[in-house]
């Protein structure tokens, strides 16, 4: 088991833009740290951390405030501080190529566009962490994606999202014990219930 797991929701910092596609990163490590009990969110390495343990496993969760084209930044500074290898580093976040609520967990691999990811990989040296892909759907024409990602989430996609944050946080003691694809396997069936 490793000595410390680094989570990094990602997401923007403004408060209007919390309730976008862009920062459901961010939805499902807060609803993580709500569902098990974290400490407090507080202000470190240029973003919000908030730590707890998860099977036995300890985390600290990460909300970079740096914007999402500059999130390594935080990351960096987070791994370098509490000696994390890259390996036990995992980033939560949009993922356009999936369907709506859809979820992959894949290790390394590139940035797909994704500036968060790609100003990690820039930062970190090294693209070999553990991504948690939360679909948000594609809006189908190339020069609707950034509205699509930048626009917050439907009226009539609340009561899917939330089942999906709460299956997330069911199903993250998967993920710390590190079982990607049971993560997977039990997150696809919580969130269909």
């Amino acid at each position: 088991m490793a000595a410390l797991l680094l989570w990094v929701g990602l997401g923007n910092p403004e408060p209007g833009m919390r309730r976008q596609r862009h920062n459901i990163g961010f939805m499902a490590v807060d609803r993580i740290a709500a569902r098990h009990g974290f400490s407090p969110w507080r202000s470190r390495f240029r973003g919000e951390t908030a730590e707890g343990s998860i099977g036995g496993q300890k985390i600290l969760l990460l909300k970079p405030m740096t914007y999402m084209n500059l999130s390594g930044e935080s990351v960096q500074q987070a791994a370098h501080f509490f000696k994390i290898p890259v390996a036990d580093i995992t980033a939560f976040h949009d993922e356009l190529d999936l369907a709506f609520c859809k979820v992959r967990v894949k290790r390394g691999g590139g940035a797909a566009g994704h500036n968060g990811l790609r100003s990690m990989d820039k930062c970190l040296g090294d693209p070999n962490y553990q991504r948690v892909r939360l679909g948000i759907g594609h809006p189908g024409a190339k020069e609707r994606v950034t509205g699509h990602v930048l626009g917050d989430f439907a009226k009539c996609e609340q009561d899917e999202l939330e089942r999906l944050l709460d299956a997330v946080a069911d199903c993250a003691p998967c993920l710390a014990g590190g079982e990607p694809e049971a993560f997977m396997t039990k997150l696809a069936l919580t969130s269909r219930a």
